[in-house]
């Protein structure tokens, strides 16, 4: 029987992991290019200019690794994030996966038409898929573009964490009050994980905490590889009973 890690424990092993080997690995502009499914993945999704690319950035400690773009709908491929591989080409722990922002309504519609098709297939189809981080803006709550992608989770039975980005661009209270709504709105999808994780990447608030959920998503797999199980037990340094 596996034994529970408390969620406080994995916040070190966490950062060790992530202070580690981060690369970017690829990017697909259709599901024919997907690299091969050999390690679990971390999804990434969000209204465009949500601070997605800046929050990835952040959460590596690599400046520059997503690109960070004042047009917001920039990120039109599937981008692709080797984290914690040991060596060039090898196996990696997990990988990030930085999805096309949504709800941009100046992007012309065969663009949003072909990002809307390229997620949708992806979230459905993807085996290795372990969880997706569904990015809202503090400052604006969840809008009913987000809700459509909780939709199609939920249907697609992927388990995701709501994100509350830019934290520190509000006042204390109307985080509060954002939060509460945030929650309580999460309590309506069946895919909705209850924790709530709060950021600000300017501030490099949260990002501790969102770490630690995304090795949470992985450690509790049942069908890592061999070879990811026996790197995530590097990573749990001495958690590694967890996965004998």
């Amino acid at each position: 029987m596996t034994q529970e890690v408390p969620f406080e424990e994995l916040l070190e092993p966490a950062r060790k992991l992530f202070a580690g080997p981060v690369s970017f690995l690829k990017s697909a502009p259709g599901l024919q290019y997907l690299p091969e499914p050999d390690a679990p993945e971390i999804a990434f999704a969000g209204r465009s200019n949500v601070g997605k690319s800046s929050l990835l950035n952040r959460l590596t400690n690599r400046v520059g690794l997503a690109r960070t773009s004042n047009t917001p709908g920039r990120t039109q491929e599937l981008n692709f994030f080797d984290v914690g591989a040991t060596e060039e080409g090898g196996v990696p722990t997990l990988r990030l996966v930085d999805m096309p922002g949504y709800g941009f309504a100046k992007a012309p519609k065969d663009i949003v038409r072909k990002w809307r098709f390229l997620v949708n297939d992806y979230l459905r189809g993807r085996v290795v898929l372990r969880r997706a981080l569904v990015l809202i803006d503090s400052r604006h709550g969840i809008k009913d573009v987000d809700r459509e992608i909780m939709d199609m989770l939920d249907k697609a039975a992927v388990t995701y964490h709501l994100v509350l980005t830019k934290a520190d661009k509000i006042k204390a209270s109307e985080l509060a009050a954002v939060t509460e709504q945030t929650e309580a709105e999460a309590r309506k999808h069946v895919a909705a994980h209850p924790r709530l994780l709060v950021t600000s990447s300017e501030k490099d608030f949260g990002m501790a905490e969102l770490r630690a959920a995304i090795l949470d998503a992985i450690r509790t797999e049942k069908q890592l590889s061999d070879d990811t199980r026996a790197k995530l037990k590097s990573a749990l340094d001495s958690f590694s009973k967890t996965f004998a």
